[in-house]
């Protein structure tokens, strides 16, 4: 097999991210067995920061 493009066509065969059973988002790694989004599988805590919505004026724009 050679390098370069020929071999790149080959890298779609695995799925890396699944369905969520706890957020319902499409960012549950198979691999390491967490999703990116809610941090399901990692904590029992809900994965949450402060820079993940906008507010303005101490307001949360939706």
């Amino acid at each position: 097999m050679s390098k370069g493009t020929p071999s790149f066509g080959k890298m779609g065969k695995g799925k890396t991210h699944i369905r969520c059973r706890r957020c319902g988002r499409h960012a549950f790694n198979v691999a390491k067995g967490y999703c990116a989004a809610c941090g399901f599988g990692r904590s029992s805590r809900l994965r949450r920061y402060s820079w993940m919505n906008k507010k303005v004026n101490r307001v949360r724009i939706k």
